[in-house]
């Protein structure tokens, strides 16, 4: 059936249970789940049971509700505002659902959806706000799996957030006149810093500036996220950073982001590229810097969207140093780094205990651990190959270089030269995390080869170091002696 043509079989509401009776028939293990459910509300919970099992017993007692020892008459159910009925018997279950349509109240009779009225979604709840989904009784499982990804996409203190408004919001009726001011003071309040402190449990520094957003400026400024993309993989891209995405008015982003992730942000948001790559800067980063500084200053929130982490190789210090000089609130996101997502795919342990290792021959040796791990680029703002860092790798330390691709050959020579072993393992991982990667290994005195390789033209990262050779990719045929070779 074609998606304009479908139609729900239901239409969702939510009864008002505050203060009123609702009924609960039955003691076993479903009458359990039932009464947890309804104990997150504020509804007076009354069980009919002959008997209560020992988990809806310990339920009831949870949630403050009573327990009369008899299935309940018409008189019992009169007035209530809803009935749940798990008797697990279907002929006492067909007796309850009877009697609560005698009185004219909803019933729901468990894992028995022809005769229910209503059904039991499944609850996300943050108190005011709630969420709920349904299948219609046809697919309760899958109901609970939607409600688990909308729980972590929402902050469990959204519910504060909610509360904060409703105090204020007699106050903001007050001091904006019009609609559209209201609404564009509100858009701030649930997406700006006011929010952030709220998810950081800093809930009266949050309302102080709510109010003092409201009496000096409701058009306050706007906010810049500074956000990690991760190295590529959708699934690889935080809840945070979703958020950040969904909330974001202007998406500023790399060249290194993949459009899937990109596209996680509003449809309405505007995208502005500045993609640079080396030697070939599309816009500087003083442009990059202004640009974020202007947008905010024009009220709008900004997620500065970038590759991996920001904080790692990602100039987000000047970045920061030009919002703080221009007196922008901002955050930063983490995001997971190329050097996390190349050695999980590979198994290449970053850090390890010296430990003995086997192979297809039987024979055994010793892997050399590292308790240390660096993260390098390959050239530094001067374009110097390896900067200072090839004292700690011949020391033992694991090294993770970014953006080491045209210069690994310089790489390998300033290792060998520095006095590390030629037969040091290294790996190669291009595109890590992407549907196209590829991963090569080998030794270090092989590496100077692939820089010059045309068929590798993703970003690349390079792991040096002894802990290399525990990696799954060790023992793979993809090596480097083999590109070499092709």
């Amino acid at each position: 059936m074609p998606e304009s043509a479908r139609k729900l079989g239901v239409f969702p509401a939510f009864h008002k249970v505050a203060g009123r009776r609702v009924v609960i028939v039955g003691g076993g293990a479903e009458a359990a789940t039932k009464i947890r459910l309804l104990g997150e509300t504020q509804a007076e919970i009354v069980v009919y049971a002959k008997a209560l099992g020992q988990a809806a017993g310990a339920d009831l007692i949870a949630a403050g509700g009573d327990w009369r020892g008899a299935w309940p008459t018409a008189a019992d159910l009169s007035g209530a505002a809803l009935v749940f009925t798990a008797t697990g018997s279907e002929e006492s279950d067909r007796e309850i659902w009877s009697l609560a349509h005698t009185v004219g109240v909803p019933v729901n009779v468990v894992d028995r959806p022809e005769l229910c009225d209503f059904y039991t979604p499944a609850i996300v709840n943050r108190a005011p706000l709630s969420v709920a989904v349904c299948s219609e009784g046809v697919a309760p499982v899958l109901s609970r799996h939607v409600r688990a990804r909308i729980e972590a996409l929402l902050a469990p203190a959204l519910g504060d957030l909610a509360g904060l408004a409703e105090r204020l919001r007699e106050r903001v009726t007050r001091s904006l006149a019009t609609v559209p001011e209201r609404r564009r003071y509100w858009a701030r309040f649930f997406s700006g810093p006011i929010a952030e402190k709220v998810f950081a449990g800093r809930t009266d520094e949050a309302e102080l500036e709510a109010l003092q957003t409201l009496e000096i400026d409701p058009h306050w400024q706007g906010h810049v996220s500074l956000v990690g993309a991760g190295p590529g993989a959708e699934d690889l891209l935080t809840l945070r950073a979703q958020r950040a995405l969904q909330e974001a008015d202007v998406i500023v982003y790399d060249r290194l982001v993949p459009e899937s992730v990109v596209a996680q942000g509003r449809r309405d948001a505007e995208r502005v590229y500045v993609g640079k790559a080396k030697g070939a800067h599309a816009v500087t980063q003083e442009e990059i810097n202004a640009l974020l500084v202007r947008e905010a200053k024009r009220g709008r929130r900004v997620v500065r969207l970038k590759s991996g982490d920001p904080l790692i190789f990602g100039r987000a210090g000047e970045e920061m140093a030009a919002l703080r000089a221009a007196g922008i609130s901002f955050d930063v996101v983490p995001g997971i780094t190329a050097a996390f997502a190349a050695a999980a795919e590979n198994e290449i342990p970053l850090t390890l205990r010296d430990q003995e290792a086997g192979s297809a021959e039987g024979a055994t040796g010793k892997i050399k651990g590292s308790s240390a791990l660096v993260f390098a680029t390959g050239h530094d703002a001067d374009s110097e190959t390896l900067p200072g860092w090839a004292g700690l790798a011949i020391s033992g330390a694991t090294v993770a270089v970014y953006m080491g691709h045209t210069v690994a050959a310089k790489v390998a020579a300033r290792l060998i030269e520095a006095g590390m072993n030629a037969s040091t393992p290294v790996a190669v991982i291009e595109n890590a995390s992407r549907p196209d990667k590829r991963a090569y290994a080998g030794r270090l005195d092989e590496l100077a080869e692939i820089a010059d390789r045309p068929e590798i033209v993703g970003p690349v990262l390079i792991i040096v170091g002894e802990v290399v050779a525990a990696g799954a990719i060790a023992g793979e045929p993809a090596r480097l002696s083999e590109l070499v070779a092709a």
